[in-house]
């Protein structure tokens, strides 16, 4: 892949170059975004609670939520056998904030600051109604596992940025409640039929930041070069005889684990950040495996060329104990996620980086389990939930897509997942439709074969 995606390109950069960049490359669009941290909020952070005000359900607490709303939609299990499904007005306040009056709870002041940087999407809905279908179709647009990931496709389109760490990396950051995690594995970091190379590369956020990334006791630097010379040269003569893509992978992989050796502990050591910066992050920035630290990581490594960061938070899979919950949730993120926004505005980095912020799918208005007025559970409900975008081309301030007043189905510009997908990759410079990878005789990619449609009215 060639480097002419990584010349500089800034705003006094000639058109002439710009079109020779787009026409090198095989981009479909001058690239907006060249970079994307990807937030994802694990178990579904529950829409009505955070960032979809209805202020006129208070008055309907505790009553049974509407045939003419559900519509006869299916809900999962852990519900399907209750009595009643009781409306579950939110307990916590909220205010407009920003240009737009966006409307945002107490439990994300952080993040009410921002809103006329962030482009709100609280239209999003999906296909999936349990979390392990619904995170693997929200990364890769399918619900069945081993697809490309979003981060894969776009090391497979884009390139490396740098030659000493990964095209993709993935941080799992730890909550400070664990009532109800989810799994979170490497099927969601894939590179599925695209080359190995293009799989997310998890960084530890405790030890080692990679497995092994140190010699053994009794290796020195040159005894590893000579070994991984070694393994070239047979590696080679193995790719002569069988032919396998994937043996060159498994070199440049080789190749990549040694240069790593000194770029991921620069990487990992914060001492070197100001006190400024962990003001704005906050403290918990300080403490390895925190959100806010992976948030600085994020910021760290796409300043030194990383192509994608994946973050999972998770515990957002509040079947119960909403007030016990998600105060704590939304302390792990809002300050952290304000900081990232700001930081790399202040870098002049946000303008071409992506930054992307929400879960799997929403929760139901309706109460899981008891009801109170303090406390209730929420269960999963595909039909309607809330995204953020920052950055890379997204349209600041903008509040898109609207649902009724049981924030139950969506009334206005639904954004299917398979949209998202299309409009993030338009972001990054391709056409969903163009950017294929054949495999099993077809020409594969992200958004499937369903209609899937760009949504225009969210870029900048």
């Amino acid at each position: 892949m060639p480097n002419l995606l990584f010349a500089d390109d800034k705003k006094t950069a000639a058109a002439n170059d710009a079109q020779k960049m787009l026409n090198t490359l095989g981009l479909n669009f001058p690239p907006k975004a060249k970079r994307v941290i990807y937030l994802h909020m694990v178990g579904g952070p529950p829409q009505m609670d955070l960032f979809d005000y209805k202020p006129n359900l208070g008055a309907q607490f505790d009553k049974d939520l509407p045939d003419s709303i559900r519509k006869g939609q299916r809900i999962t299990t852990m519900t399907s056998n209750q009595k009643r499904l009781p409306i579950a007005p939110t307990k916590y306040k909220f205010a407009q904030y920003g240009k737009n009056g966006m409307w945002i709870s107490e439990l994300l002041p952080w993040t009410a600051k921002m809103v006329d940087d962030l482009c709100f999407i609280r239209s999003m809905n999906t296909d999936a109604i349990n979390h392990e279908p619904a995170i693997t179709f929200m990364q890769t647009g399918n619900q069945n596992t081993g697809k490309p990931c979003l981060g894969s496709w776009v090391s497979y389109g884009l390139g490396s940025m740098n030659e000493n760490l990964p095209t993709f990396v993935v941080l799992i950051a730890k909550s400070t409640n664990t009532e109800q995690l989810q799994a979170i594995g490497a099927r969601l970091w894939s590179a599925g039929y695209l080359p190995g190379e293009h799989a997310g590369v998890q960084l530890r956020t405790a030890g080692d930041p990679i497995l092994f990334i140190n010699n053994p006791q009794g290796v020195d630097e040159k005894v590893r070069r000579a070994t991984l010379d070694g393994l070239k040269a047979l590696n080679e003569i193995n790719f002569r005889t069988v032919g396998d893509p994937e043996t060159h992978t498994r070199i440049k992989q080789y190749e990549l684990a040694f240069r790593m050796q000194s770029s991921v502990p620069e990487l990992a050591d914060l001492s070197k950040e100001s006190a400024a910066t962990y003001a704005l992050y906050g403290d918990e920035a300080k403490t390895p495996g925190t959100f806010a630290n992976t948030a600085l990581l994020a910021r760290r490594l796409v300043e030194r060329g990383v192509r994608f960061v994946q973050i999972y938070h998770n515990n957002w899979d509040t079947h119960s104990n909403v007030s016990g919950r998600l105060p704590l949730q939304c302390k792990d993120v809002d300050q952290a996620c304000y900081g990232l926004i700001q930081d790399l505005k202040a870098r002049g980095m946000l303008e071409d980086t992506l930054v992307v912020w929400g879960g799997e799918f929403g929760r139901t208005i309706y109460s899981q389990g008891e009801l109170t007025k303090n406390n209730y559970g929420r269960d999963h409900h595909p039909r309607c939930y809330t995204m953020w975008m920052a950055g890379g081309g997204a349209k600041p301030g903008l509040v898109h897509g609207e649902t009724d007043d049981f924030c139950y189905n969506i009334i206005k510009d639904p954004v299917h997942v398979h949209d998202f997908h299309a409009t993030a990759l338009k972001l990054l410079g391709y056409d969903h439709l163009k950017m294929t990878y054949r495999f099993q005789g077809l020409d594969q990619r992200l958004t499937g074969v369903v209609p899937a449609k760009v949504i225009d009215s969210l870029i900048a």
